[in-house]
């Protein structure tokens, strides 16, 4: 695949910090209205706080806690390799590793072990879920997804069983990119994974708008089978039509997303093409149900194929997207705010960019898009690049960077 001058140099910048999560093509300049405007407003009101050393982590890609228990003190940190590490939340100390699948994980460039989330109820039954690109054994291939269950007996363990329960195995093409990599539960208990379309450039197979294809698609599971969700409402294809386990399609990596801890509402940040970087946010209930995000017929509010005038009918857009301008290459999503130490920052939705290190937020006001803001004092110290956003248990935020940071947001 040949790059431009400029797209080699970020190119070779990401392979070296092993999470290379943009593909290029080429320039595509149908609009269909809406779409990047310039970069909001600055505020200094909040700032980084180290939490660990640099030393502590070997590429961390997602932080996470066990929520609905105010006195959980462990932050739980994703290593790429396939290691959960666990330090103590006040000190940064780190406690030990909880589970290594590093003889299970297939890592490199976007692969590794790539998500975590704790079942509602960690606190009785001690079950955790984990998403990652496999090596090969049995039936599974090389560079397959695995979603798979892990339990902690008792939950207060610091170390977790190596005792696998596989939900669902999502099959993945030769490419080695767009694996998405987020797992979370939704206000309905179902489980939700972000899936890529699988790599390559431009999504030539249209996986992401095939309801049969389990790639560019959100997935909604029952986490106690791996089967579709049934709960609270049915997933939409479980008639014929679609895969029964899909929710949402028109996805080309959703590397992160999130649920609003108060309002249920869904908020998606889809890695561009060569582009536009988009966030999609459906609101509860059912936050994203049968909802077509657009890829690979729309990149952002742009058209992608055809590059003009694509029929936009039946397509959610956007609530933003920006371009690619002052070095921006792909989109971490983050969270909206609920915590208590920043009480002013209620609402607000925080996400970042990888290569350009920005950290933007905006607030969701009746449904459309609201204040915006940048925060120049979250923008990670030099040498370091965002791989995620994170939550401890109380709602306070983070951010985690490569090769080793872990920052927490504080008021400044």
């Amino acid at each position: 695949m040949s790059l431009p001058a400029s797209r080699k140099l970020l190119s070779l910048c990401f392979v070296l910090c092993g999470l290379f999560l943009v593909a290029c093509s080429g320039d595509n300049g149908g609009g269909v209205g809406g779409g990047a405007g310039p970069a909001p407003g600055p505020s200094n009101s909040l700032t980084l706080q180290p939490v660990a050393t640099s030393t502590v982590f070997s590429s961390p890609l997602f932080l996470t806690a066990p929520i609905g228990n105010s006195s959980e003190t462990r932050l739980f940190i994703v290593e790429q390799g396939g290691l959960i590490r666990i330090v103590d939340v006040s000190s940064g100390a780190l406690i030990g590793t909880y589970l290594d699948l590093s003889s299970r994980v297939l890592s490199g460039g976007e692969r590794g072990l790539l998500g975590m989330a704790f079942d509602p109820d960690y606190a009785t039954n001690g079950f955790f879920y984990v998403y990652y690109t496999a090596r090969a054994t049995g039936a599974i291939a090389a560079g397959d997804i695995v979603i798979a269950r892990y339990q902690a007996n008792p939950p207060t363990n610091n170390v977790a069983s190596s005792t696998e329960t596989i939900l669902k195995t999502v099959p993945h093409p030769t490419n080695a990119n767009h694996n998405g990599g987020m797992l979370a539960f939704g206000p309905d208990r179902c489980l939700y994974a972000g899936v890529g379309d699988g790599g390559g450039s431009g999504d030539a197979p249209n996986n992401a708008q095939t309801k049969t294809v389990l790639l560019g698609k959100l997935l909604r599971l029952n986490p106690l089978t791996g089967n579709p969700c049934a709960f609270v409402s049915n997933n939409p294809f479980v008639l014929p039509g679609g895969d029964p386990a899909v929710w949402s399609y028109g996805l080309r990596n959703p590397y992160r997303f999130s649920f609003d801890r108060t309002t249920g509402n869904l908020y998606i940040g889809d890695v561009g093409e060569s582009q536009r970087e988009e966030i999609d946010v459906a609101q509860a209930p059912d936050a994203g149900r049968a909802i077509n995000y657009g890829w690979h017929i729309m990149e952002g509010f742009l058209c992608f194929d055809p590059p003009s005038g694509c029929n936009t009918a039946g397509l959610t857009l956007p609530i933003l997207d920006y371009t690619h301008d002052d070095g921006a290459c792909s989109i971490i999503g983050g969270y909206v705010y609920r915590g208590t130490r920043n009480s002013s920052m209620s609402g607000t939705y925080f996400y970042g960019d990888l290569c350009a290190g920005f950290v933007r937020s905006f607030q969701l006001q009746n449904g459309k898009l609201g204040t915006q803001n940048s925060w120049p004092l979250l923008s990670p110290p030099a040498g370091q690049q965002i791989t995620s956003f994170g939550e401890d248990a109380q709602g306070e935020l983070y951010l985690v960077t490569q090769p080793s940071g872990l920052f927490r947001l504080v008021a400044n």
